[in-house]
C-alpha cells in the first residue's frame, strides 16, 4: 500500500536535493534567474557553465576569460588519443552520443588530467606565499613537493609536438589584459610564468608553458577549484569529439582500428610451439 501521508510526501521530495534548478511544470529557473530572462539577456554558454557550477552569474570579462579557455582546447587532431577513440567508436556503428562517451571517458590522469594538476601546483605555491615565501623561493619549493607525490613530469609545461604552443600566449595576454583593469589578480598569471622560468633553468632549455598550464591560469585566476578545471576540458574536448565523430560518421568506413590493417602489430612473444599432450 502506498504511504501518501504528508511525510512521506516530503521524504520523496528530498530524496532528491538541488540548488541548482527549480523547475515545476512552466517553471525553469537556474540558480533562481528564470531560463526566459536568461535568454532575452543573451547569457552565454560560457556564462550558463559559470552560473551552474559557481552559483552566480560571472562579469562580462570573467565569462570571457572563461569561454577563450574553453575554446582553445576543443581539438588537437586525431593523434590525441580521445579524438582518435571517438572516430574508432563511430566506425564500430555506434551513435554520436556513445562515440562522444568512449572518448570522454578516456580523459583521465594522463590525457585530461594535467589542467587539474597544474591548478593544484598553481595553489600550492599561492598558499606558500601567502604565508610569507618570495614567488621564487615558493616555486621552487612547490614543484619539488610536487616531484616527490607525482613524478618528474610537470603538467602544463612542455609539448610533444609544438616546440611553443601557440595557444598559450594569447590566454596570458588575455589574463594580464585583464588584471590591468583588475577583472583577476594575475596573480597566477606571475606564478604560471615562475614555474616556467624554474623548470627552463633546470633544464638548460626553455619548458614553454602548454594549452594546459595556459588554461589552468584561468580557471585559478577565476577561482575555479582544480577538479573543476579537468571537467571543464572535458567540456571543452568534446565539441572536438562531436566533429571528429561527425566526421568520421559522414566519411563512413567500417570498423577502423588504431592502424591500418595491411600492418600487423610487433609480435614478441613466445613462437609457435605444440600444445602438450594432456595426461
Amino acid at each position: 500500500m502506498t504511504d501518501t501521508t504528508p511525510d512521506a510526501r516530503k521524504a520523496t521530495e528530498d530524496w532528491w536535493r538541488t540548488s541548482i534548478i527549480d523547475m515545476s511544470p512552466g517553471v525553469i529557473r537556474y540558480r533562481g534567474y528564470p531560463i526566459e530572462d536568461l535568454i532575452r539577456q543573451r547569457v552565454s554558454l560560457a556564462q550558463m557553465i559559470w552560473l551552474m557550477t559557481r552559483g552566480e552569474l560571472p562579469s562580462r570579462v570573467q565569462g570571457e576569460l572563461l569561454e577563450a579557455a574553453l575554446m582553445s582546447a576543443v581539438d588537437h587532431g586525431p593523434q590525441a588519443p580521445s579524438i582518435a577513440i571517438a572516430r574508432m567508436a563511430a566506425t564500430c556503428g555506434v551513435g554520436l552520443n556513445s562515440a562522444m562517451a568512449s572518448a570522454v571517458n578516456v580523459l583521465g590522469d594522463v590525457h585530461g588530467g594535467a589542467g587539474e594538476q597544474a591548478v593544484e601546483l598553481y595553489e600550492d605555491i599561492a598558499a606558500r606565499m601567502d604565508t610569507g615565501a618570495t614567488e621564487e623561493d615558493a616555486a621552487v619549493a612547490g614543484l619539488r613537493s610536487f616531484v616527490e607525490a607525482h613524478g618528474k613530469v610537470i603538467p602544463g609545461f612542455g609539448h610533444r609536438f609544438h616546440p611553443i604552443d601557440p595557444r598559450s600566449e594569447p590566454l596570458l595576454d588575455l589574463v594580464d589584459a585583464a588584471a590591468r583593469n583588475g577583472e583577476v589578480s594575475g596573480k597566477f598569471a606571475r606564478i604560471g610564468r615562475a614555474v616556467e622560468a624554474k623548470l627552463g633553468a633546470a633544464k638548460g632549455k626553455p619548458i614553454p608553458m602548454n594549452i594546459d598550464g595556459a588554461t589552468a591560469v584561468i580557471y585559478a585566476e577565476l577561482g575555479f577549484p582544480p577538479p573543476l578545471a579537468r571537467g571543464l576540458f572535458c567540456l571543452s574536448r568534446s565539441v572536438g569529439v562531436l566533429a571528429h565523430a561527425w566526421e568520421q560518421t559522414q566519411q563512413g568506413g567500417r570498423i577502423k582500428g588504431p592502424i591500418p590493417r595491411q600492418y600487423i602489430p610487433t609480435y614478441d612473444g613466445q613462437q609457435k610451439r605444440e600444445v602438450p599432450s594432456q595426461a
